[in-house]
């Protein structure tokens, strides 16, 4: 049975390791085995950018390399193939629950007020690289810096990292996640070596959704279709399977491209991902809006109508706002799942 050791961050699941807990990587076999070449070679790069959509293992394989880094301090004694985590070891261990002195994990941090956590990584936590930076490394071993993710770093959050990134210290490696890295300031992405991980083939998800409970379906059509809906990434599947995502987006989709809002269905679908423990329901929901109205934006600019593709990338700016707003400031959550679905409805409806 698993048993958390890592601390929660803001996108914790139930039953689902933290990427610094997870033994196991599924995929990415071609990048693994580059960045194992590489340091072996003595030519890793002091940054790496790892590119890709949310879920997919980027952070799982980040925490992976800093494993070999540590395992093997001496690159001439490394593998040509990153060496799988044991869970029994101390070094996994200290690095699971954040306490080896050459690993800093920096992620939103908590938020005292709410209880919950911040909506950015903070230029308060970006600080913190400085100080790690100023001690002697353990046992001459590397230095190992992994921001998860990048996209989450505020503007001041992002200059402070980037004066890090242009004089690093040596045997030091940065390793930047990022769902989105076009929104990264060109700067740190120029400093860095981009690594760009695809989402995991059908037989890979299903294999690491084997690892939670409930398992993946049996029946090959919906093993195809929940792969299909995932796009490829785990945390997708697991969210669509576990908390009402597939039902969720079904109901979204309905009212979004309907004649007309029916208001009692759209009451109905904002008090399932409103309520007080509807956490992630609530996150499905704002996703799943922001992804209908990128779909569509993207398949006008495809069909070159310009105009719609306009219209389509304004709502879904303006929805982006309306999510930041709603968790920045803890709003009515019911109330803004309300104004979300009449936004969509009206978008879709010109």
């Amino acid at each position: 049975m698993f048993e958390r050791i890592a601390p929660e961050q803001h996108d914790t699941l139930e039953g689902v390791p933290e990427p610094a807990e997870n033994p196991r990587l599924i995929g990415h076999e071609q990048a693994a085995g580059m960045m194992a070449g590489a340091y072996r070679a003595n030519k890793l790069p002091h940054a790496l950018l790892f590119s890709g959509p949310a879920g997919i293992g980027k952070a799982t394989l980040a925490f992976h390399l800093a494993h070999h880094l540590l395992k093997y301090p001496s690159n001439g004694d490394a593998p040509d193939a990153l060496t799988e985590p044991d869970p029994a070891s101390s070094l996994f261990r200290q690095i699971a629950i954040g306490s080896h002195p050459s690993v800093l994990h920096l992620t939103r941090p908590a938020n005292d007020k709410t209880k919950g956590f911040k909506t950015a990584v903070t230029v308060d936590e970006v600080r913190r690289v400085s100080r790690f930076l100023s001690m002697t490394s353990h046992d001459g071993a590397y230095r190992i810096v992994i921001v998860d993710s990048a996209d989450d770093m505020n503007t001041n959050a992002a200059n402070a990292l980037l004066k890090n990134l242009e004089e690093p210290p040596s045997r030091t490696v940065f390793i930047l996640i990022s769902h989105s890295p076009g929104a990264l300031l060109p700067t740190i992405r120029s400093r860095c070596q981009v690594v760009r991980l695809s989402p995991l083939g059908a037989d890979e998800l299903i294999a690491a959704l084997g690892n939670f409970e409930p398992p993946p379906p049996q029946d090959a059509a919906a093993r195809r279709a929940l792969w299909e809906r995932a796009g490829g990434s785990v945390r997708e599947a697991i969210m669509l399977s576990q908390y009402g995502g597939l039902e969720i987006a079904e109901a979204t989709d309905r009212l979004a491209k309907a004649g007309h809002l029916d208001i009692a269905v759209a009451h109905r679908l904002a008090d399932a991902v409103s309520g007080r423990d509807k956490n992630m329901q609530f996150e499905i929901f704002n996703r799943h809006a922001l992804d209908l109205l990128a779909d569509a934006a993207s398949d006008a600019a495809l069909k070159g109508d310009a105009e719609r593709a306009s219209r389509y990338s304004e709502s879904w700016n303006e929805s982006r706002i309306a999510i930041d707003e709603a968790q920045t400031y803890n709003l009515d959550r019911k109330q803004h799942a309300l104004n979300l679905i009449a936004r969509l409805q009206d978008t879709f409806r010109m």
